[in-house]
């Protein structure tokens, strides 16, 4: 029995959408939602940029995005596509020459912004060359570049300009007969892209891609993206996530997982639950999970971890988890193997054994895996 079962307020209940494909990877239907990244090098760096991509993908990104600003970029494009073990998305903005040579470079999907690809016609030589090559598009409005007309029409960017930009190009889309393609309306305001993303959704049925654009530094856009897409995804809205962050692509793939993980919509690695430590901790609580979170990076097994300073809360939480230590007196604490009292242990052997554990158990979950397959 499924603990949503038991507990259905823990249920998200996504939005219905038609699923694409973006190389191999679903997006929309019941599929997974996707976690992005995209690269910050140079285009023309393909070492540089098939490095970031082949960490990103090493932490889990799903897909990766490169942008591609001039035809030298679309001639490197082709060379990080075939080193790349994930699907690549390529950025186009304002010259839609672009789209057409990533397309024939191989991009898995072409992100284009109609307020700034150009006229209809133009429009229509990209989508010709991704159904060609097999490309799905991803219409990007993005309240920055909203097309002029809009402006005019509604005096600034605003959630119904955001929609009304959208939905003009799918029709664009749909004229053509092309229906392979996602959309987003993303803004670095919270309120304004909660808004636009709650009205796309209920005038389309294509998937979205989520994001919170120009979110900030580390910190601060973790916090922006969480309250963003977190309530968006509360709602069951989203199908695909790229948590903008002035950082290593790696931190965006990172801060998507934990928000997805902290819904319980999608899990990879170890989910460690600790407390924020006090006066009545056993152990160094915070140089602790420090310790541990560097070396478990590894663990790609769903499964949690419980690191609790003292035995107020400890004991109840570790009951939840598939390992767990509680701080206790005299320099020791208790270890919990799937909820239960397993063994006390020395503070100063602590880290090595709870990895040793967090190994054990996630060796043993994997074979599980591969037998019930």
């Amino acid at each position: 029995m499924s603990l949503n079962h038991v507990r259905p307020w823990r249920n998200i209940y996504r939005r219905k959408s038609r699923q694409i494909m973006v190389g191999n990877v679903a997006i929309g239907g019941d599929a997974p939602i996707a976690v992005q990244t995209m690269t910050n090098t140079l285009t023309t760096d393909v070492a540089g940029t098939v490095a970031q991509v082949l960490a990103a993908a090493e932490a889990g990104a799903d897909i990766v995005r490169v942008s591609v600003p001039d035809e030298a970029s679309s001639r490197a494009l082709k060379e990080i596509v075939a080193e790349s073990p994930v699907p690549i998305v390529a950025d186009i903005h304002f010259h839609y020459r672009r789209g057409i040579e990533a397309a024939e470079a191989g991009a898995a999907c072409l992100r284009i912004n109609p307020g700034n690809i150009g006229d209809e016609k133009r429009v229509r030589e990209v989508i010709a060359a991704a159904r060609d090559h097999g490309c799905s598009i991803r219409i990007g409005v993005n309240a920055g570049s909203l097309e002029r007309h809009l402006l005019e029409k509604y005096g600034e960017p605003c959630p119904e300009a955001m929609v009304e930009s959208g939905l003009e190009h799918i029709r664009i889309l749909e004229d053509n007969n092309f229906d392979n393609f996602k959309i987003s309306v993303k803004a670095s305001d919270v309120f304004l892209s909660a808004a636009a993303y709650q009205g796309i959704a209920e005038a389309t049925d294509a998937p979205i891609h989520l994001g919170i654009t120009e979110a900030g530094g580390l910190v601060s856009g973790t916090i922006k993206s969480a309250i963003g897409l977190g309530n968006l995804l509360w709602m069951g809205i989203g199908d695909t996530i790229r948590v903008s962050l002035s950082a290593d692509p790696v931190e965006e793939v990172k801060v998507g997982y934990e928000i997805l993980k902290s819904l319980g919509l999608r899990h990879r690695g170890v989910n460690i639950i600790s407390c924020p430590s006090c006066a009545r901790q056993g152990f160094d609580v915070i140089k602790t999970v420090e310790a541990l979170e560097k070396r478990l990076e590894h663990i790609k097994t769903p499964m949690s971890l419980s690191i609790i300073g003292c035995v107020v809360n400890g004991p109840g939480e570790a009951l939840m988890t598939d390992v767990g230590f509680t701080g206790g007196g005299a320099g020791s604490g208790m270890v919990y193997l799937a909820g239960k009292q397993s063994h006390k242990l020395s503070n100063d052997q602590m880290v090595d054994h709870i990895v040793e554990q967090v190994e054990k158990k996630a060796a043993e979950l994997e074979a599980a895996q591969e037998a019930a397959e």
